[in-house]
C-alpha cells in the first residue's frame, strides 16, 4: 500500500533551475534532477508557467528575507496541473486538477519543469482561468488584495504608492477606482506618468520633479490619504509620510532602492505617524483555509480585468538568466514568464 495517489505517469528527472550562489542571474544553471515525490499532505505539480517576479530579483541575490539552503530551485509562484499527490484530504482532492500554487517556505521552489508544494498552498482554477494568467495569480494579485484590505482596517479614504507604475501597481490603481478609492501614485520618470494617465489614474506624481514634495503634500492633505503602500523605501518612505496627515500610516512592502527607510522621527514623536510592513507569506499563513477560499475566489475573478497581468515575454528555463536581467531592465514592460513545457515559449 502506497501513500501516493499517482493519476499520470511521473517521469524520473526534470530539467530545472538551480541557483549555486547568493549572485543573481549568473548563478543559475540549468541541471536534470529527479522529480520530486510529494509527502503527506503535498502534491506533485507539472508546472505550466512561472513568473519572474522583484521578489525573486531579491531573492537571487540573497537580499530577500528569507534565505534558502543552497543549491535551490528559486521561484514563489506558478500555475500548472497536479499529477500526483501525497496523503490527506486536500492533497487527494487535487490530484488531476490545474492550479495556482506558491512555493513552499522551505525547499524548492517553482522554476522548474516539476515542483512539489503542500496542497494549502494551492488554488484550484475554474474551466474558463488560462495558466497563462494563473501563473501571476497570488504575488501581485493577493498582495493588492491584501494592501487594499489594510487601507480599510485604517480607515483610509485615500492612498499613496511608490512604484505605481509596476504592474503591482497598476492593479492597485484599477482595484482602488473600483472600490472609489482615490490613489496618489508615484513614479520615477515621465514616461511614467503618462502611461498611468492613459490607464486612467488621476494623480500622478514624478518622485524626481523638483515640486513632488510640495504637490504630494496637497494632494495627501485634499484626498485624506493616510495610508501609504511603499514597494521602495530609501529616503522615499519619509518623503512621502512626511508629506501626509498626522496618524497617517505607512505599509512597506518593497525595498526597490536595497537602502534601509530614511524617516523623520518628527513624525513620528509629534504627529503620531507610523511604519509598518507587509509580507504576503505572513499574510497568507494567518489567513484559515476558508479565508484563503475566499480571496481566491475573487481574485481569480478578476485576473482578466482589475487583476490582469500583462505578459511581454514568454521564455523556456535555458532563457532564464535572460529574462532576468531584461525584467530588471524595464520591469513596466509587462511580466516575463519561465514556461518549462505545458505553454508555448515566444520571443
Amino acid at each position: 500500500m502506497t501513500d501516493h495517489a499517482e493519476p499520470k505517469t511521473v517521469p524520473a528527472t526534470m530539467r530545472a533551475l538551480e541557483l549555486r550562489s547568493y549572485d543573481g542571474a549568473d548563478s543559475l544553471a540549468l541541471v536534470e534532477r529527479p522529480v520530486p515525490r510529494p509527502g503527506a499532505g503535498e502534491v506533485l505539480v507539472r508546472v505550466a508557467a512561472t513568473p519572474i517576479n522583484p521578489s525573486d530579483l531579491m531573492f537571487v541575490r540573497g537580499l530577500y528575507g528569507q534565505k534558502k539552503r543552497l543549491p535551490v530551485v528559486p521561484g514563489f509562484e506558478a500555475s500548472g496541473e497536479v499529477i500526483a499527490s501525497g496523503s490527506g484530504v486536500m492533497a487527494r482532492y487535487l490530484s488531476g486538477k490545474r492550479v495556482a500554487c506558491a512555493a513552499p517556505f522551505d525547499g524548492d521552489g517553482t522554476w522548474a519543469e516539476f515542483m512539489v508544494t503542500p496542497a494549502a498552498l494551492c488554488i484550484p482554477l475554474g474551466r474558463r482561468t488560462e495558466l497563462e494568467g494563473a501563473a501571476s495569480m497570488i504575488v501581485n494579485p493577493f498582495t493588492a488584495w491584501a494592501l487594499l484590505e489594510r487601507a480599510r482596517h485604517l480607515r483610509a479614504k485615500a492612498v499613496v504608492q511608490t512604484a505605481a507604475a509596476s504592474a503591482l501597481g497598476r492593479m492597485i490603481v484599477r482595484l482602488a477606482a473600483a472600490r472609489r478609492v482615490a490613489v496618489v501614485n508615484v513614479v520615477r520618470r515621465r514616461e511614467q506618468v503618462e502611461l498611468l494617465k492613459r490607464e486612467g489614474a488621476e494623480h500622478v506624481l514624478d518622485s524626481t520633479a523638483a515640486d513632488f514634495d510640495e504637490h504630494l503634500l496637497e494632494l495627501s492633505a485634499r484626498l485624506g490619504a493616510t495610508a501609504a503602500f511603499d514597494a521602495v523605501a530609501g529616503e522615499l518612505t519619509g518623503r512621502i509620510l512626511r508629506a501626509m496627515p498626522a496618524g497617517s500610516r505607512a505599509v512597506v512592502y518593497g525595498a526597490l532602492s536595497q537602502e534601509g527607510c530614511l524617516l523623520d522621527p518628527r513624525s513620528l514623536i509629534f504627529e503620531g505617524k507610523a511604519v509598518e510592513g507587509f509580507w504576503l507569506s505572513e499574510w497568507l499563513r494567518a489567513k484559515n483555509v476558508l479565508g484563503k477560499f475566499l480571496v481566491a475566489r475573487r481574485v481569480e475573478v478578476l485576473l482578466r480585468s482589475e487583476l490582469k497581468t500583462e505578459v511581454r515575454a514568454r521564455l523556456p528555463l535555458e532563457a532564464a538568466a535572460e529574462g532576468l536581467r531584461s525584467y530588471e531592465r524595464e520591469m513596466t514592460g509587462g511580466k516575463v514568464l519561465l514556461v518549462p513545457g505545458l505553454l508555448r515559449p515566444t520571443p
